[in-house]
């Protein structure tokens, strides 16, 4: 059994409580939704995969945040755009455990040179925490960022060639 602790859960906590249904394929039993509202009208879900969305979008609109994902998951998702008919995952480096009532989301980011990180990390942290809470209703438990890469100056992402002149 988990060791109860006052005060905020962590997620060994809340694991021990229901199923969690997983972005990552981490989860011991995975429901597809978290169910946060039923009245006698009937009941609201949420996907998991709807609470990724809400957290990529929620890191990318955090100034000095230069991409989501490690240097293999962009290097895929380069590749990706380039075959006619696809797309970029927009939810690449987020993982996300969402259970009956709260959600744990880890994310690997890449940010901007000369930015101070624990300060981005902050910022992206509260920004996620609040998006997610507001939109769908789940208590955020935690938000575990790795910073898996620096963009440098030099290296801002070329357009992608044509195939048509």
């Amino acid at each position: 059994m988990a060791k109860k602790e006052t005060g905020k859960r962590s997620r060994e906590d809340v694991s021990t409580e229901g199923s969690w249904a997983t972005t990552s394929g981490r989860a011991r039993e995975a429901a597809p939704t978290a169910e946060v509202a039923e009245t006698e009208h009937g009941r609201t879900t949420i996907a998991a995969g709807v609470v990724q969305k809400i957290a990529a979008i929620a890191t990318r609109e955090v100034s000095g945040v230069a991409a989501l994902g490690g240097g293999a998951a962009r290097a895929f998702g380069a590749i990706r755009e380039r075959i006619p008919g696809s797309s970029a995952s927009q939810t690449s480096g987020v993982a996300v455990e969402v259970g009956g009532k709260q959600a744990a989301i880890d994310l690997d980011i890449t940010v901007e040179y000369g930015s101070a990180l624990v300060d981005l990390a902050r910022a992206v942290r509260r920004n996620i925490i609040t998006a997610v809470e507001r939109m769908t209703g789940l208590q955020v438990v935690e938000v575990n960022i790795a910073v898996t890469d620096i963009r440098l100056p030099g290296e801002e992402k070329a357009p992608a060639p044509t195939r048509v002149e």
